[in-house]
């Protein structure tokens, strides 16, 4: 998918799109991760949709819940979905940041003839 190191580095234009590619790649794991949690809290809490986004959003923002777990499955929906958020989290940053290193790592592998 990169460039290889004996290869030069791709031009600003193609780096860009790179960089855009992975934010959307990004985004759209945050976005599936997001709406998990929020049929995850809706039907394991019977919250309404709206609170249900408040929950996921604070879980999978690092924050924590802000209504009170009352049911054995919300709770234990909540603890799964919270481990799973942290990994979402090192994930999409990973994502995010690839080309960025990938491109910082390559700027000072290029041999110069």
């Amino acid at each position: 998918m990169y460039e290889k190191r004996h290869e030069p580095l791709i031009p600003p234009r193609a780096f860009l799109r790179r960089v855009l590619r992975s934010a959307l790649l990004s985004a759209v794991i945050v976005v599936l991760a997001l709406g998990l949690g929020v049929a995850g809290y809706h039907f394991t809490e019977h919250l309404s949709w709206l609170d249900s986004l408040l929950n996921a959003s604070m879980i999978l923002g690092g924050m924590g819940p802000v209504d009170t777990l009352r049911t054995v499955a919300g709770k234990l929906f909540a603890s799964f979905y919270a481990l799973f958020s942290g990994l979402v989290f090192i994930g999409a940053a990973s994502v995010l940041l690839a080309p960025l290193v990938h491109r910082l790592m390559h700027h000072f592998h290029i041999e110069e003839p």
